[in-house]
């Protein structure tokens, strides 16, 4: 029997995570739109891909979480993009409302399911899903480092002339402006960057990785970025539902890892079919650890931000 997965959001980045799911032909596909019709139409359309694909698994179109019922895996695309003359606390606001609702339907009908929080202001978002859902941490995690970390290798990889997968990575911390490729450890074929590459290089490409998102939005003049997020998370499902066990850069909440205490923040997990299985605690150069305390900070005004608004 497939395995079940839900999809909140059918914009471009839950569209296209769904047909990402659905081509892999390992899990039926639920996915979930307010705006009525639209989720049905995109379902449907990539349904009929089936046959071309030669996938048997079911993706179906609904705005009632009842269809929701009893999925393994939730992932949550919903909430909207930063609009001009828009405070940041606004956007905050905003989508705290958003994937506030949606963590309460998805923990009724799927009680038992490991949730994947997408929605930005990512880290705090993750929160707000915790909160409202009271799952344990193992069974919340934040999808953002997996995107930064792609960002990080593909840069380098254009700037050495190599494959990509033959650069090793990490970028950890709050998904933002905040976030902390430990360059250190970063290597080539086991060749650490430092090597190959002068430091103001290294540093520019690190610089250009945070601005990765922004970058896009600034080509796009409308939207962002939905394919490369896309893809992790299904590299996040793929290790969830095959059980793979992967070592992967993810938002998780941490209770006093890295010295932090009650955040989600970015850091090596093991990821398998029990959610997270276990929080990697890497070593950390002195620079490295004061770059992750700060990335923490970011998110723990968010945090309080949140907090105040709700009198928590």
């Amino acid at each position: 029997m497939r395995k079940k997965i839900t999809v909140v959001g059918a914009g471009n980045v839950g569209a296209t995570v769904a047909q990402r799911l659905f081509e892999r032909g390992y899990a039926d596909v639920v996915l979930v739109d307010i705006v009525e019709g639209l989720s049905q139409g995109k379902a449907l359309d990539m349904l009929e891909s089936g046959p071309v694909l030669g996938t048997d698994a079911q993706i179906t179109g609904t705005n009632s979480y009842e269809d929701t019922v009893d999925s393994d895996v939730a992932i949550i695309t919903a909430g909207i993009a930063r609009k001009p003359g828009m405070s940041r606390d606004d956007l905050l606001f905003t989508n705290m409302d958003i994937v506030g609702g949606v963590a309460k339907q998805i923990a009724k009908y799927s009680p038992q399911c490991i949730l994947i929080v997408v929605s930005n202001p990512l880290d705090a978002m993750a929160q707000q899903a915790l909160n409202v859902t009271n799952f344990p941490r193992e069974r919340v995690v934040g999808m953002a480092g997996i995107l930064d970390t792609a960002r990080f290798r593909t840069f380098l990889a254009q700037e050495l002339g190599v494959s990509v997968e033959e650069v090793q990575a990490y970028v950890l911390g709050g998904h933002g402006d905040t976030m902390v490729p430990l360059v250190e450890s970063t290597n080539v074929g086991g060749i650490p960057i430092s090597r190959l590459l002068q430091k103001e290089v290294a540093e520019g490409i690190v610089q250009r990785a945070r601005d990765g998102g922004a970058e896009i939005v600034g080509l796009l003049k409308t939207g962002s970025a939905y394919y490369a997020p896309s893809a992790a998370v299904a590299q996040m499902v793929d290790s969830i539902i095959l059980d793979k066990k992967r070592i992967l850069p993810c938002a998780a909440y941490l209770q006093g890892e890295y010295g932090v205490d009650g955040l989600f923040l970015g850091v090596p997990v093991k990821l398998g079919a029990n959610g997270i299985e276990e929080i990697i605690q890497v070593q950390l150069s002195s620079e490295e650890k004061a770059a992750l305390d700060k990335s923490a900070g970011a998110v723990k005004e968010l945090v309080e931000v949140m907090s105040n608004r709700t009198g928590s």
